[in-house]
């Protein structure tokens, strides 16, 4: 992208287990060699979520595994992590988790100009119907434009 984003992982279960109503950018507090191991792709967002926690927001359960050349002192690999966000966007989207049971969670984490970043979305977890009208939508959109392409060498 055009931009300085380097995208280093994406959490592509997200999409297919969460209708995405909302996205937004948010700061990432790292400790120590984790910015290291970020760099070299080593996380892996399974179960992760981010919750409003006494007026800050933490991300939970995203595991990013230790440097290989780092020392002794690594961080946790799956210890709740900071995120960073203006107030009136932490007040908002702890009234949307609270009063409308939606839930944030990470979509992809890349480096903007050097910094970390975690693109989250305000989500709305899926019923198992959701998921198979997404899958017979795909299916459709596919065989058109399979169609249309065979058309168009029959030309």
């Amino acid at each position: 992208m055009g931009d300085g984003i380097r995208v280093v992982a994406r959490n592509r279960k997200a999409r297919h287990e969460y209708e995405v109503l909302e996205e937004f950018e948010a700061g990432l507090v790292l400790a120590g060699a984790e910015v290291k191991s970020l760099r070299d792709g080593r996380a892996n967002f399974t179960d992760s979520y981010a919750r409003v926690e006494g007026g800050e927001v933490w991300l939970h359960s995203l595991h990013i595994s230790p440097y290989t050349h780092a020392g002794a002192d690594a961080p946790d690999p799956v210890r709740p992590r900071k995120l960073l966000l203006r107030s009136r966007q932490i007040a908002r989207l702890a009234i949307e988790t609270r009063e409308n049971g939606l839930t944030l969670v990470p979509l992809d984490i890349h480096f903007r100009h050097g910094y970390a970043k975690v693109m989250m979305a305000l989500a709305r977890g899926k019923k198992h119907r959701d998921k198979r009208e997404d899958l017979k939508k795909k299916t459709m959109l596919r065989e058109t434009e399979r169609a249309i392409q065979d058309a168009r060498r029959d030309v």
